[in-house]
């Protein structure tokens, strides 16, 4: 019986390996190929990689040392190689260096290049968008500022300030004083703004008849240490 039943059993494994050696061989040799390209692919990937950061390393030090037409056409390699990634700092490098040039339109095109690329981070969209507004607001009309930035201008945004400010002046030229006073009154009371652009918006937001000013005793503390400090630095000058 146990002669009987061994033979049975090589008799099964024959028709197994008949029936699944083929099937099996073909996802074998399938699975190891597939292995094979992801790690060439993955390897190819990390070299891309490496060789666009050196590139934008190199168009960063081309800027610190002054060789802005050198930072330029290395960073024009990488916009021109890469869609995003490396690309779109790269992009706002290159408006920044247009601007320097005094290129303002080149600059623009790129920004708003950067705004409008769907691949690209959030907050490097809405720098580029404000960066754009900033730098064209002569050439456009106060509601274009206005539905372009509104949505930035708004407390909790990591951009409130630079958006309100340029929304905020938006409303002035559409003598919306109404509009443009408390917004510039919430943007000097917002203490994560940059204190330089506070400054100005209470300025503001005073001449149009809002209060600005949270802590009065504070603010006057700061002025009165302002002006103590102004004859100080003008005799160490």
């Amino acid at each position: 019986m146990r002669e009987v039943d061994e033979a049975v059993r090589q008799d099964q494994m024959g028709d197994a390996v008949k029936r699944y050696a083929l099937p099996v061989g073909i996802a074998v040799v399938v699975g190891l190929a597939a292995l094979g390209g992801w790690l060439y692919w993955h390897e190819h990937s990390e070299g891309v990689l490496e060789e666009r950061s050196e590139g934008l390393v190199t168009g960063l030090d081309a800027i610190d040392a002054g060789r802005a037409s050198q930072a330029d056409a290395e960073l024009a390699k990488l916009v021109a190689d890469d869609a995003g990634g490396a690309a779109i700092p790269a992009m706002l490098l290159r408006a920044d260096i247009a601007l320097q040039n005094g290129k303002p339109a080149d600059a623009v095109k790129l920004f708003d290049a950067v705004a409008a690329n769907d691949s690209a981070p959030q907050p490097y969209r809405d720098i580029a968008a404000i960066r754009s507004v900033a730098t064209n607001y002569d050439n456009l009309q106060p509601q274009q500022v206005i539905d372009r930035l509104k949505p930035l201008a708004t407390p909790g945004n990591p951009w409130f300030g630079s958006a309100g400010e340029l929304v905020g002046m938006a409303y002035l030229a559409q003598n919306k004083n109404d509009l443009a006073g408390p917004l510039f009154a919430e943007i000097a009371k917002n203490e994560k703004v940059p204190e330089t652009l506070r400054s100005r918006a209470r300025q503001l937001a005073g001449m149009l008849g809002y209060d600005a000013v949270v802590d009065v005793d504070k603010t006057l503390a700061e002025l009165q240490e302002g002006a103590a400090a102004a004859p100080a630095a003008a005799t160490a000058q």
